[in-house]
């Protein structure tokens, strides 16, 4: 038997709850505690963390359906609100209990004071934000299509752009103080870098959303701790041939990383988290795409609310790349109804500020995913990126702060 076979046909590997699954080594089966315990989660005792990137005003028209060239239609509803990727990452972890800070760059028009009282009204620090002296703030017009639950965004950066010599010396390290987490969109690029550049010299660890290619990418992707990526980019980024190998690609060329998640949309998710343990020949190896074939067979389609999979920490080679040691998770999304589904803009920040606070609260990985697609999930129910984003207190989260 291979231990792929004695891997699926185990039957002490799994373990399941009303909110997630996960297999285990243990030979015998029982309740996870954190699932299982109700003493609710506090707030964590340093809850600082320091965004760095874009944000801007959202003009949000949704449409019966996307138009055709040259038609003239009239939008279903209509919503000016505050965007731009660190912008709604930083709100949704605020609403979740977190203290954010920003560095971006707004003008002094209409725009940007709009900019800075929304954020400031969720409790994110604006102290390192700068205001330029004329330009224009950034903006994005956004079409919402309500039949296909789809949206085109169309953006127009901030002028002028964000440079490195705009955050003084000061500045920066008054920005980086107590700092649990760094967040980065991969905007603004050069300020960016020398964020990340002091934020190393303190031990600060960070994470990255790498939303597509990016000039300046490949450069923060060097200190990242952790990666949340889109469906697309582990593949266009490694040029490896399926998913699962791309991601044991970028934890071999990203030494520091700790996990990569992929975001799935309506799939939910893949997270690949590297073993503190050190290899062994005992330690079972796995081809990923095959693991991931079995994890995905362990999901339980009756359950609504997002859930996690994961396989046993082990050796997972992918052919040509090669062998990275440590586990395969997969999260589900929440299964919303047709009726519920009123945008999707945002999501993606959404998770990624609720990945911020699952940090902060030491949530372990088999947590961290359902919350965070719960969190997710609550931006899609409402027009814009942060109409629906969730406070700690919706009762949605309950369970998952339990």
């Amino acid at each position: 038997m291979t231990p792929l076979q004695a891997f699926i046909s185990s039957k002490t590997l799994l373990h399941s709850s009303p909110t997630f699954l996960r297999f285990s080594k243990s030979t015998r089966p029982k309740m996870s505690s954190s699932t299982s315990s109700s003493v609710p989660i506090s707030l964590p005792e340093n809850r600082v963390v320091l965004g760095v990137g874009a944000t801007s005003v959202d003009f949000l028209a949704a449409v019966a359906s996307y138009p055709n060239p040259d038609d003239k239609i009239r939008t279903t509803s209509l919503k000016v609100q505050g965007g731009g990727n660190v912008g709604n990452a930083l709100t949704s972890a605020a609403r979740l209990g977190l203290t954010p800070r920003i560095i971006s760059k707004v003008a002094d028009d209409s725009q940007g004071r709009s900019i800075i009282e929304e954020l400031e009204a969720d409790g994110i620090d604006t102290s390192f934000l700068v205001v330029s002296e004329g330009g224009t703030s950034p903006f994005t017009y956004i079409i919402v299509d309500n039949k296909t639950h789809t949206r085109t965004c169309i953006h127009t950066p901030g002028s002028p752009p964000m440079v490195p010599d705009d955050l003084s010396r000061s500045s920066l390290l008054s920005a980086l103080d107590g700092a649990r987490f760094v967040y980065f969109d991969v905007r603004l690029h050069e300020t960016a870098l020398l964020v990340a550049q002091e934020a190393a010299r303190q031990n600060i660890p960070m994470l990255i959303d790498a939303e597509r290619k990016r000039e300046g990418l490949d450069d923060l992707l060097l200190f990242a701790s952790y990666v949340v990526c889109s469906t697309r980019f582990p593949q266009e980024w490694t040029e490896a041939p399926s998913i699962p190998s791309a991601l044991v690609s970028m934890l071999l060329r990203l030494p520091k990383l700790k996990f990569v998640i992929v975001t799935l949309g309506e799939n939910g998710c893949i997270m690949l988290e590297r073993s503190a343990a050190e290899t062994s020949d005992q330690m079972e190896e796995f081809e990923v795409d095959s693991l991931l074939e079995v994890v995905q067979s362990r999901r339980d389609e009756n359950i609504n609310v997002p859930a996690s999979v994961s396989s046993p920490v082990a050796k997972l080679r992918a052919k040509g790349i090669g062998t990275v040691c440590g586990r395969l998770l997969l999260g589900t999304a929440e299964k919303i109804s047709e009726s519920e589904i009123v945008d999707t803009t945002g999501a993606g920040d959404a998770f990624v500020g609720a990945v911020l606070y699952a940090l902060c609260a030491n949530m372990p990985p088999e947590k961290l995913l359902p919350f965070s697609a719960q969190v997710a999930a609550g931006c899609c129910r409402a027009l814009g990126a942060r109409s629906g984003l969730p406070y700690r207190t919706d009762p949605r989260l309950a369970s998952f702060l339990h």
